[in-house]
This record gives C-alpha cells, structure tokens and sequence, in this order.
C-alpha cells in the first residue's frame, strides 16, 4: 500500500534556516513570523515581513508564498505557510497540507518552532502527511514535480520533539488507514477484482485483526441471495469479508458495514458509457470500513469493533439479473428487481442483516456509494445521512466536525415507504427519481432490527474528487475513516 512520507522530528535551531537545502517551509501565524521565518526573514533582507504586510499575503491558515532560490540561502525553495492567527487542529492540518504542496516531490524541511503546542506540531504533520498522498504506482516514468508528488522525507524542526513524535503516533497509524482507503478506491477494478480486495482484506490478519472470507456456497448457505443476485452475472465471485477487532473486552461491537462493488456498470440497466470508467470507486463504503479497522489495529483501539463487507462485481452477462426478477433476502423479505443499477442496497440489506443476526451490535453503521440523488442534493462537498437514533446522529456529527469530514441528516419517514412499495414482492429496490437518496436509506431501514441504533451515510458525491482539496490531491478522499475513528475514541474505555 501507499505508505505515509516519513516524518523526523528534530529540535529547531531557527539560525540553521539558511543552512536547510531542498525544499525548506517556514511559519507565520497570520502576519506574525515564527522564529524560523524570523530568521529567514533577516537572511533575504526583510522580504518577508514585506510579503506579510502586503495585501498579496493570505493570513489565513493554509496562505503560502513561495520564494525560489531564495538569496542568502541554501534552499532550492522557500515557502512561507500560514498556521492561521488562532489556531486551532484544522488550521494546524490545513497548514500542514499546504506544506506538503510546497514541498511536492522533493526532500525538505519544515520549521515549526514557535507553535508552542506538541499536539498542534503533531496536527500540522498529520496535514502533511495526509496531502502528501499520491498513488503513482502505475506511472512507469516520472514527469515534472508538482505539488500532488509525494514527498521524499521530512524533517520536521520543532520545541518539543520528543512530544511530537508520541502524539503523532496515533495519528500515522490513522494517516495509514486513510492512505488503505484511498489506494483500494483508486484501484482499477482489473487489479481490484472481488478476490483481491478480499485477500488485501485478508492480510491484515497479521495486524491482529480476526478476519473471514466467507465465499459463495456459505453465503448460500447463509440465505444471502439478495448479494448474490447482483454477482451473477461476474466472473468474479461474491464475498463478504468479516473483521473483528476485540480491544473492548465483553461489550456489545459497533459493527460498521461497507458496499463493495468492485465495478458497476448497472448490470442488464447499464449506465451511460461517459463516467463509467468512474464506477471502479463504487466500493468505497467498503474501503472506508477496512482503513478504519486497519486504523484501529496499528493503533490498538480500547473498543469492540466489527467491519463487515460486501464484495460483488454488477456486470451484463446472460445469467446477470434482470428487471422485473424478485429476490429473496437473507431476512426473508422479497424485492422486486425494478433496476439492476440500484444494487448497492441488495448488498447490504444482506450484510446487514447477518451482522445484527450474528454480532448483535451496540449500533450499526453503513457506508456506500449509494445514489447519485446524494450528489444532486449535497454535491461533492457534504456527505449525507440518515438515522434511527437521534444519540447515535450526534455522536455521528460531533466526531465529523471534530474531523472536519462535512456531513448533514436527512429525513427518514412513512410516507416515503409508498414510493417503493411493489404489486408482486414486499418491496421494490427503487421508487424512481423522486427522493431517491432517501428511499434508498428507507428501504436499508426495513433491515435494521428493532431497538438497533443505526445510520446509513452515503458517500457518492464525497469518496472521489476531480479537484485537489486541503488534506488529499485528485482522486480518493478516504472520507469517513477519520470521522469513524474518532467515533470509536468516543467509545473507548480507559
């Protein structure tokens, strides 16, 4: 997998700023220069305090300027970044990301003596390592470098080095989740097949995570033929992967639940051809649950935990799915098959149920890339969610703020059930155009067993970016693991 850049922590001598070669970053809290920058700033004569009282200066946290060869110094590049004038752990994050872009593929140092905080230092590196993600694995020849390059090694001049560097600790192994999640979203889905997601799944085994493939005859076996009907038509056979991570001694496990179709062309309803090649991300609900037991693992979590995926391929084939085909699920309900593009939900009202069935979780989540309703109503920038219980919902959006990871509730309620009520089963898999997003949450809703605290987030407009952000470049966000981790702390004990 692609692993975090490497972070040395070393106590800062901010005369040693002219001395830096490569790619060298300096702080400025607003228009405050730090030590560092302080004595960069005497070294070429004053130009940054210049740059920092002129209107071309962004104070906010993230501003940066960039001095190439700069005179009097050693550096290739000199790059001035904002922590902001109050910073906080998202200024301190951004700042990092900005960070990272400024020292794109090379080798640097980053000065950041004066922030008089080892955590805030330590939220600064999580920012850098969090945008210095790049999953180049299939480029045979590097081009130019540029700020979405990886960097080759930090070292990050600080007060408190030692601090740092424990408080960091937890934050690599979360760095480390996020980084499986992007890679496993920015797979192809020839490389990505169902059974290598399930033997990636299954090599974390060796981080002590308990893990089960469970294959097509016990899924049989099982009565999941709601999952099942949507890989029919694959050469690549369904799974569903279980992993478990017992930190929390006796108590009940949060059990969290991914959909994971490893490619979706909307099966016998094929989608349109323009963004198909897109659908290699239609498991990302499953990627995220899996960098969050990984997450767990590395740092070893206090808590009870069970993340469970479906792992299927929606492809036309003469012994896919059809329209009009009635399926009968794990529960024992029967759906009518309206669209075979509407698949995610037969995969994890199937999941889901056999987590409740076999675990009996505290509460149970659900991630997926569910429906583009989600990104016609929230975009690319908030994911949606829904939920049964209003404790579970605000301990859901306290650990997405703290995160920064955006997230807003939508409405789950009787009337909508109308939309996806069939004349030949006990339900259709889809009730049309209208509220789409929150049909779907409606009928996931009919496999939660009464008196489980759940919610379903879907993450269609927020799992893949075209445009580079803060904390990742182009491509997977890896939304979610953090969220969900910090939901977890919530819930450790000791």
């Amino acid at each position: 997998m692609t692993a975090p850049v490497e972070i040395d922590f070393i106590a800062e001598d901010p005369s040693a700023v002219a001395e830096a070669e490569g790619a060298v970053v300096v702080l400025a809290a607003g228009t405050r220069l730090l030590p560092a920058a302080q004595a960069a700033d005497k070294a070429l004569d004053g130009a940054l305090s210049r740059l920092v009282a002129s209107k071309r200066w962004k104070a906010e946290a993230g501003g940066s300027a960039t001095i190439p060869f700069p005179p009097g110094m050693k550096a290739e590049a000199l790059t001035l970044v904002s922590i902001g004038e109050s910073t906080d752990a998202h200024a301190a994050r951004k700042a990092g990301g900005a960070a990272a872009r400024a020292l794109g593929g090379r080798r640097g140092a980053v000065f950041a003596g004066g922030m008089g905080d080892a955590e805030l230092t330590a939220e600064l590196a999580f920012g850098l390592a969090l945008r210095g993600y790049d999953f180049d694995v299939y480029k045979t020849a590097s081009g130019d470098e540029d700020e979405d390059d990886a960097p080759e090694g930090v070292a990050m001049a600080c007060d408190a080095p030692e601090q740092t560097a424990k408080a960091s600790r937890p934050r690599a192994a979360l760095a480390e989740g996020v980084f499986f999640a992007r890679d496993l979203v920015n797979e192809p889905a020839n490389v990505l097949t169902t059974e290598d997601f399930a033997a990636r799944i299954a090599a974390m085994a060796e981080l002590g995570l308990e893990v089960e493939i469970l294959d097509e005859p016990e899924l049989e076996r099982l009565g999941m033929r709601a999952l099942l009907a949507v890989g029919q038509g694959s050469a690549s056979p369904s799974k569903v992967a279980v992993m478990r991570w017992p930190g929390g001694g006796d108590e009940a496990p949060l059990a969290l639940v991914g959909k994971g179709v490893v490619f979706d062309t909307g099966g016998i309803s094929i989608k349109p051809a323009a963004g198909m090649e897109e659908m290699t991300m239609d498991m990302g609900g499953a990627a995220v649950v899996a960098g969050v037991m990984r997450a767990l693992a590395l740092r070893g979590a206090k808590a009870n935990v069970v993340g469970l995926v479906g792992l299927v391929e929606n492809m036309p084939d003469g012994k896919a799915q059809r329209p009009g085909d009635i399926v009968r699920s794990m529960k024992g309900d029967t759906i009518e098959v309206i669209n075979t593009d509407a698949e995610g939900r037969l995969v994890l009202a199937d999941v889901m149920w056999y987590a409740q069935q076999r675990f009996r979780p505290a509460a149970m989540i659900d991630l997926a890339t569910l429906t583009g309703a989600m990104i016609v109503a929230l975009g690319h920038e908030t994911a949606g969610y829904f939920s049964n219980d209003d404790a579970l919902a605000g301990a859901l959006e306290a650990a997405a703020r703290a995160e920064g990871e955006a997230i807003w509730r939508l409405p789950l309620g009787p009337a909508y059930d109308k939309l996806i009520k069939s004349r030949l089963a006990d339900m259709k898999n889809t009730g049309g155009r209208a509220a789409g997003a929150i049909t779907a949450a409606q009928f996931l809703q009919r496999f939660v067993q009464k008196g489980t605290p759940w919610a379903h987030i879907d993450i269609a407009g927020v799992a893949l970016s075209k445009e580079a952000r803060d904390l990742h470049p182009r491509g997977a966000s890896g939304w979610g693991v953090m969220t969900l981790d910090r939901l977890v702390r919530a819930r450790e004990k000791g």
